[in-house]
């Protein structure tokens, strides 16, 4: 959080980057002052979708908080100084990295639309409750993700509430701790659920491209999963179970949860469409020639051919050979999965980024229940995700530790590099005290040179490693903010 942060509507200069609808097209122009801005139902519709522009514009980081220092991702010769360092833990507060600005600009821009959007309901006699309440609504929602992401990357965050409205105002905000941040946005979720949109737009892209209910509740779940209330996860879960709108995509159509995206089985994922120049990163940091990343040895041996039987999310799917021992990631390149049929023209730049759909948030119900010694149910789910992938049902002895390798392991084969593994390891470290740190700390120096293994696993000890460092130019703004002790040298 910058401590004069210029994301404030009256300067706003939104260049849209991905939907393919009018609905993302919206957005305040330049060169406006406050007294002319905020006056009707589509002056909040336009900074709401410049919120979506600003997180969906974020895709690349969305890929890489979740993936970059886990085990799936390999770096190659074009890989940035700064991500390799984050990659080997080997992170110092100037690392551009830990920069959380872009974060923040999305909860400015869902700020103003929570505070602004009642009062210009004064002025616009046409903007009715249910509308004010559902826009307030979707600004809750992508402002709680904003802040779900914060804290599980640096644990302890400023929490802001209040908008940005003079490119004079200081923010000297000290951070609140993780359990209030959590409270905080659970409960602003719970408060608003009632109002977020239905599946009813008049586009597919629309429905799954808004924060709808389902939206909510799958946040609300994860949310609850962190904070190990299994319970309260479940019972999020439910909702979603009973929406008759989504389904698990059959086997055959697996790969069509990436291309062309908006499947069954998606519930919210922010849209892309290179045709009109709203062009994602994904494509361009995991093309063949970009030379950024790749699959880890770890993944190639859970996906390749020579290696495993996966057949629906497997070689040709999730990565693709294009050489001897040369592999890259296909989710977000290929147009089939085959591993040959690259995406072309526009439509290279056009994959969504999924946030949440059914397969995960069954997985979510599975580690739930495990952990409730529910494991007959949760075991069905685990086979029936397996089922729909065409691989072998698993058996799996009852208890705790087995259910959370094997979930773990099942969750890496459906969701690789979908910017989730490194949460899901970050859950399996936390939990019951730390009880399972040496496990997480295995996983993730298996995918470092043996060299490093060793000052890699010492590092990891320490929790407080886990999280990123406040990046300095925070600090040196805001002398309220204490550094994370692990980087405070």
């Amino acid at each position: 959080m910058k401590s004069k942060m210029k994301y404030v509507v009256l300067t706003l200069l939104v260049f849209m980057q991905f939907s393919c609808n009018d609905w993302l097209e919206l957005i305040p122009p330049s060169g406006l002052i406050r007294d002319e801005f905020w006056k009707s139902k589509e002056d909040v519709e336009a900074v709401l979708m410049a919120s979506y522009e600003s997180f969906g514009s974020m895709d690349r980081n969305l890929f890489l908080y979740g993936e970059l220092r886990a085990d799936l991702l390999q770096g190659d010769v074009n890989q940035s100084d700064d991500e390799r360092n984050v990659m080997e833990s080997n992170i110092y507060p100037s690392n551009s990295f830990a920069s959380w600005s872009n974060l923040y600009k999305v909860i400015n821009y869902c700020n103003e639309v929570i505070k602004n959007a009642p009062l210009v309901q004064g002025i616009d006699n046409t903007f009715t409750d249910f509308q004010l309440r559902s826009l307030v609504s979707e600004a809750v929602f992508l402002r709680s993700l904003a802040y779900f992401y914060l804290v599980r990357l640096y644990r302890d965050v400023p929490l802001v509430l209040d908008p940005s409205e003079s490119d004079d105002t200081d923010f000297y905000l000290p951070q609140t701790p993780e359990d209030a941040v959590l409270e905080q946005i659970a409960g602003d979720l719970t408060a608003n659920r009632d109002f977020a949109p239905t599946e009813s737009f008049p586009t597919i892209e629309e429905n799954k491209g808004r924060a709808s209910k389902a939206a909510f509740d799958a946040l609300l779940a994860e949310i609850a999963l962190w904070r190990f209330q299994y319970e309260e996860a479940l019972t999020h879960i439910q909702k979603i179970e009973q929406n008759i709108e989504f389904e698990m995509m059959p086997s055959s159509r697996w790969f069509q949860i990436f291309y062309p995206g908006n499947s069954l089985e998606s519930i919210f994922e922010f849209q892309f469409d290179g045709n009109r120049n709203q062009r994602n990163n994904t494509f361009g940091l995991t093309e063949q020639n970009a030379y950024q990343y790749d699959p880890s040895q770890a993944s190639v041996e859970m996906f390749g051919r020579e290696f495993s039987k996966e057949i629906v999310r497997g070689e040709g799917a999730t990565i693709a050979k294009i050489g001897d021992d040369n592999y890259l990631i296909w989710k977000y390149v290929g147009q089939s999965p085959d591993g040959l049929s690259v995406r072309a023209g526009a439509q290279q730049y056009s994959a969504n980024w999924v946030v949440y759909r059914l397969a995960d948030v069954l997985l979510m119900k599975a580690e739930a229940l495990s952990q409730l010694d529910r494991y007959n149910e949760a075991l069905t789910i685990i086979n029936e995700i397996r089922e729909r992938a065409n691989v072998q049902p698993v058996s799996i002895p009852f208890n705790k530790v087995a259910f959370e390798d094997a979930i773990l392991e099942e969750r890496a084969l459906e969701l690789a590099y979908e910017g989730k593994r490194w949460f899901d390891l970050l859950r399996m470290g936390r939990r019951n005290n730390f009880s399972r740190k040496s496990k997480l700390i295995e996983i993730i120096v298996s995918n470092v040179p043996s060299t490093q293994k060793r000052i890699l696993s010492a590092k990891l000890t320490n929790p407080s490693g886990w999280y990123l460092p406040i990046q300095k130019d925070e600090i040196e703004r805001n002398r309220n903010l204490v550094q994370n002790p692990y980087y405070d040298f």
